[in-house]
Formats: structure tokens, sequence, C-alpha cells
């Protein structure tokens, strides 16, 4: 008895099975069904278009994968979701309603298409992409370099503590890249913009020089970052810092890059707050 060959339905079958519902026109022929094939099925409702190319099998209900999938496939090769749609998979942020977020490796020869959200990227690197649930997406790292471009800073540090949870792999996280002029360039305007009384950067303050300080006010701000304060050495010597400085009459408030680049409005009004408590 010889075996039986698959037909080009049940190829199809397993294709859409590992796909979440949905097959690419390139598909279609690979398994042997026609452009007119692909036509006749099309009529006869057995598939249902959802971009140019790229088909549900049996109905339009796709799952929030199944868009995904989709929207990856209506973009070609080396295609990737990417940026909110990519955070939503890897459980980063809920997922929303709307155009599917994808990331093409090159700067043009792609058209935008309905219910998806083009972005090119020449810095697009193998290294930057991995299948997640079998549907091409940009790395947790790669994602959250992502969304620091497009989603407001509290939704970002949501998505970075969601994913320490998870225990993905961030890689180093990229701090501003300030030399000290240009951080105290920074936190000046801050100040400046918010009305404060302007302290002296760099001042030194028994053994310590500080980041900050407001003469005559007993208010000192450090502007810690991560990449020079981290580890269980750090935490100690800026503890012992902190209380050699309080015991001298200082008030501390130490402050990261990110919090004065994301919340300025916030961090100023704690500072009017603790400035007019010593004044």
């Amino acid at each position: 008895m010889h075996e039986e060959l698959d037909t080009p339905d049940r190829v199809i079958a397993g294709v859409v099975a590992r796909q979440y519902g949905v097959v690419s026109a390139s598909q279609l022929v690979g398994a042997g069904i026609s452009k007119d094939a692909t036509f006749h099925r099309l009529r006869a409702g057995r598939l249902h278009r959802v971009h140019r190319g790229v088909y549900a099998v049996g109905h339009l209900r796709l799952s929030n994968d199944g868009r995904r999938m989709a929207a990856v496939l209506a973009c070609g090769d080396g295609a990737v979701v990417s940026h909110r749609s990519a955070a939503a998979p890897w459980r980063l942020l809920p997922t929303i309603a709307g155009p599917v977020d994808v990331t093409v490796p090159d700067l043009g020869g792609r058209r935008s298409r309905s219910g998806i959200r083009l972005h090119r990227s020449r810095m697009l690197t193998t290294e930057a992409q991995t299948l997640h649930r079998g549907i091409p997406v940009t790395t947790p790292a790669r994602t959250i370099a992502d969304l620091r471009r497009v989603v407001p800073p509290e939704r970002l540090r949501r998505a970075i503590r969601e994913a320490e949870v998870l225990g993905l792999d961030l890689g180093p996280l990229v701090e501003p890249k300030f030399t000290r002029s240009e951080l105290e360039h920074l936190f000046l305007r801050l100040c400046r913009r918010h009305r404060l009384p302007m302290p002296v950067p760099n001042a030194p303050v028994g053994r310590f020089t500080v980041d900050f300080l407001w003469q005559g006010r007993a208010l000192i701000v450090e502007t810690d970052g991560y990449r020079y304060h981290r580890g269980r050495q750090a935490f100690e010597d800026d503890r012992d810092r902190d209380i050699e400085l309080r015991m001298r009459g200082y008030e501390v408030v130490r402050l990261t890059y990110r919090q004065v680049l994301d919340n300025p409005a916030r961090i100023a009004a704690m500072l009017g707050t603790l400035l007019s408590r010593v004044s």
C-alpha cells in the first residue's frame, strides 16, 4: 500500500497551525495552490484577506498573535514585531488596539499598509531579533530601547520593572551619556525653568564634593547614575556619605539621571517643598 502524499490543503493546515491561523501568498504557492486556486478559495470564503498577500484561513477572528504574525508576513523577509506590539507578548505592557508595530531592516522599498505601523532601521541586527512563541520579534533589550522613543516615561519605567521581575535579559541599560558639565547644565536649567533658587554645583562640604548645594538652605542634591552607583560597595559608600552629611545638618536628596530627564516638573515641586522647609 502506497503512503498517501500530503495534499496542498493538508500542507497549508500545518502551516496555519504554526502561524496562528494565517498564511502568506508565497506559502500558498509553495504548497501547490495556484493563484487561480487561491482566488477560488477567497470567493468560497475559505480564505480571507488580512493584508495584501496574507490570508486568514476559515475566518477573520484572529488572536493578537495572529494579527502580529499576519503583519510580519505582510512586510516580508527580515520584518519583526517591535515597539509597543513587541512589549505585549514579552508581557512588559498590555496589548493595545490599533496598528501592529513592525520594524524592517532597511530605509526604503516597502510601503506602509493599513493596520501596520512600519518602522525602518539600518540598526536592526540579528542580535536584536528573536522568535517568541513562533513570531519574529525584537529582543527584550531592543524592545525597551524602541519604547524609549514612543511611550511616556512612566510607561517605560513600568516596562523595565516588568522585564526585571520576569528575569528578561535587558543587557546594559543605556544611561544618558552626559559629562558632568552637561548634567550640571541640565539640572541648573531645571531650576531656572521652575524658578527655584540656584544651587552651587560641585560644592565642597567637609571631605566631600557634593553635586549641588543650596548654601544657607542645608540642602544637597546628588545625581546618581546606575553605571557608577550599582553594586554592594557603592551602595554602602553612598549610605555612609549620606550619614556623615546628615550629621553635619544637611538634607540629602538622591536623584537618578532618568528622574532629572523624564520628570523635571515633579522633581522641581519636590525641591520647592524642601527648600521652603529648610529656608
